[in-house]
């Protein structure tokens, strides 16, 4: 992230001014208390090493001739490319503070609850999307990517050993609560979902996390996919369809890949959300080197796929 002055706390969202450019809180968007806390919680750490890296990059270009700045065509400030080190942090920092209140989006309460007739839609389609997963025939060492607050886990447990990453370790500590309440085990680790892979695995998953991939960047992250598992191994997908009444309330729709997400205490967030249709979907596997993909929707909310490497 490039160095700001005045921020308001990715983690807290209290706003801060930095003193100098040699203040952290200002390349780390994060307070000092925040800051504190790096010891004992996965994203603060993995947020204060990147501001020291980018802190002694900055010093060093400052003292470097300086080059000029790109601009927009239209002769504005260049944006910031979806799928970078801001776009990550930002997303990170949503959802760690989104965390306490995501299952309101599959629950329909609070900000999310949208009228009889589209919320009972929307519950009929989830559960189609959900015996579609549990109807798919996957087993032995799965990983879950992005698992969130593990809506899905426990289906996934069930089939064979899991191992469920996500950036994020506040969604992780109610995937694990949500996992022992069915009695079920895995492996919870915090993890970028765009880290190389350890070893090979039987299948993996990933639920509503395609559409935080960037559009350039999509095949590329497939084909990490497909290096995750064995021959053979299946991937399996869940994601938005782009349907006015699928969010909360005060949500607005995204337009040039982007959205903007305001959580319960008004903070807001602005992430990257690519809603892609089945024959995006089938095309950017076969490209990645899938094969035998089948990509289908359930009408309204949900798009869904699998492909065998």
């Amino acid at each position: 992230m490039p160095f700001r002055p005045a921020y308001d706390c990715l983690w807290c969202g209290r706003p801060e001014q930095a003193r100098d450019p040699s203040d952290l809180g200002g390349w780390s968007q994060l307070c000092p208390d925040c800051l504190g806390k790096a010891g004992e919680n996965g994203f603060l750490r993995a947020r204060l090493k990147a501001a020291l890296a980018e802190r002694t990059a900055g010093v060093a270009n400052a003292e470097a001739p300086a080059a000029a700045t790109p601009s927009a065509p239209d002769g504005g400030s260049a944006t910031i490319a979806p799928g970078d080190g801001a776009d990550r942090a930002n997303l990170v920092a949503y959802y760690e503070a989104r965390a306490a209140e995501y299952d309101d989006w599959y629950l329909r309460r609070g900000r999310y609850e949208r009228g009889p007739v589209h919320d009972a839609a929307w519950n009929a389609e989830l559960d189609s999307v959900g015996r579609w997963l549990d109807e798919l025939p996957i087993g032995g060492e799965i990983v879950e990517l992005a698992a969130g607050t593990g809506w899905w886990s426990p289906l996934l447990a069930s089939k064979g050993e899991l191992s469920c990453y996500d950036m994020a370790g506040a969604p992780l500590d109610r995937a694990r609560e949500r996992l022992l309440a069915h009695g079920l085990r895995a492996h919870l680790h915090v993890r970028d979902a765009w880290a190389e892979p350890d070893r090979q695995v039987d299948a993996l998953f990933t639920g509503f996390w395609l559409s935080h991939v960037a559009r350039a960047e999509l095949v590329g992250f497939l084909e990490l996919v497909r290096r995750w598992l064995k021959p053979g191994g299946t991937f399996a997908f869940i994601d938005s369809l782009d349907d006015p009444y699928s969010g909360a309330v005060d949500h607005a729709r995204a337009t040039g890949d982007r959205a903007t997400r305001r959580l319960a205490d008004g903070r807001t967030f602005e992430i990257v959300k690519v809603h892609r249709d089945e024959a995006a979907m089938s095309e950017a596997l076969t490209r990645a080197g899938f094969v035998a993909a089948t990509v289908s929707t359930t009408g309204r909310f949900f798009v869904h796929g699998s492909a065998t490497a």
